[in-house]
Formats: C-alpha cells, structure tokens, sequence
C-alpha cells in the first residue's frame, strides 16, 4: 500500500510541482486547493487525487481531514504574498490576507492531519517558507511578516513533538519563478513581475523546488532536514542577486 502524501497549494507553481514529484516517487498523493479546475487538470495529467479546499476555512479542512483515512506526509505549500508597498504605504488588508493563507492555512492543516501523521510508523511534515522567513528587506514587510510566522509555528512544531516519530521540515527557497507568484504579487503588473528576474540565469523553478521536498521526505525516517535553504546560484544573498550570464548558453 503506497504512504499517503496530502499537498497544499496544488493548483499551481510549486504546489503543482510538488503533487508531480511525490506522484512519481510512488506516493499516493492528495492535493488540495482552491481552484477546481486546475485541480482536475492535475488529476487527468498525474493521476493523483484531489478535492478543492480553502485553508483558510477551519471547518473545510477538518471535514477534508475526517475523510482521509491515513496521513504520512503533509506538504504545506498555500502561501503567497500581496503587495509590494512599503510599510508607511500598506494595505492591512493584503497583511491579513498574507497572514491568513501563509499561517493560518498552514495551521490549520497541520493540526487537522497530526492525528493521523501520529497514528502511522512515522509521519512527516514540510512546510515550504521563504528566505523571506528569516531575512527582511524593502517592500516585504507583510510577506516576511507572515513568513517570519509560519517559521515560528514550525519551530515550535518541532519541539513540541520531540520524542515522537513525526519528522518537522521547513524548505526555504530564495527567488523561484513560477507563473503567478510575482504576478499577484504585483496586482497583475505583467511588466514589473517579469523585471524582478530580469537578467538572472536560472533563478529557481517549481520543479526545482519540490526535488528539494522529495529529497527531505526520501530520506530515512531517523533524519530530520530542519531547515533546507534553497537558492539559485545567482542570488548569494536576499539582497545580492546577479543579473547577467552564468552559465554556457
């Protein structure tokens, strides 16, 4: 019987990427999120299954948890940012959206399946942040706020299940471009989202990402990746990124 991953976020970018992965490391993969359609496409293309979920909704996620019978593997992938304003200019409402998907959601499923990622012969959470999450810098203020919350829910996740045979991950990429991530987070300015990896060779793919969760949650149950921090090789810091050729065209 294959172990059971459930992925959120699986709609689009890395979520989406990682249902693909995981699907072809021979989980039985369950990917949730808002948007139905793209779920069914990603059920036709991978075979995994699907239900359309908001993590932000308490209600919804334990209903979706009450229907799962086994849980070895939890990805939390629902995030994203809104917003690039400074503090003296944001939009509380873009804060508590942020906070809401990022923390809340994440919260949210990590408690619903704890009972099941007990239950089993050992279970494994991952929770994919941002070096947004540790590291601050103009115009992300919300988004770092928030991510800098989810790394403390994870934290403190994993001490508080010390002694017991569940695995606590956090994976924290650096610039990764997908299809949406700038794009909403630029309120759908096609031109500034696509200047933020202008000139970088090779900035991050989803995929790459979620080789990153395949490697943590591939390895032996007895080995606890705490933290994996995850860059292009053009960017060695948040705020030193090189935009020009790297590598051999």
């Amino acid at each position: 019987m294959s172990s059971v991953a459930v992925v959120t976020g699986a709609s689009s970018g890395i979520g989406a990427a990682t249902v693909r992965r995981l699907v072809k490391d021979g989980f039985d993969v369950v990917g949730v999120a808002r948007r139905a359609d793209r779920l069914a496409a990603l059920e036709a293309e991978t075979g995994a299954r699907v239900r359309p979920l908001d993590v932000t909704d308490e209600n919804d996620v334990l209903r979706f948890a009450a229907e799962l019978e086994t849980c070895d593997v939890l990805v939390n992938v629902a995030g994203g940012a809104l917003g690039a304003e400074p503090v003296a200019l944001a939009r509380a409402d873009d804060w508590r959206h942020m906070y809401e998907v990022n923390v809340l959601g994440t919260l949210h499923v990590t408690q619903a399946l704890l009972p099941l990622l007990r239950a089993g012969a050992g279970g494994t959470v991952v929770t994919v942040t941002s070096t947004a999450a540790f590291v601050n810098y103009e115009g992300g203020g919300g988004y770092s706020a928030a991510k800098h919350a989810e790394h403390a829910l994870v934290e403190t996740l994993r001490l508080e299940l010390g002694g017991e045979p569940v695995r606590v991950v956090e994976v924290a990429p650096g610039m990764v471009r997908t299809d949406e991530f700038a794009l909403n987070r630029l309120r759908g300015d096609a031109a500034r989202a696509a200047a933020v990896y202008e000139g970088v060779d090779r900035p991050l793919s989803a995929d790459d990402v979620a080789e990153c969760v395949s490697l943590v949650v591939g390895l032996p149950l007895h080995v606890n990746v705490d933290r994996l921090v995850v860059r292009p090789l053009a960017q060695a810091a948040q705020h030193k990124v090189h935009r020009g050729p790297l590598f051999p065209s």
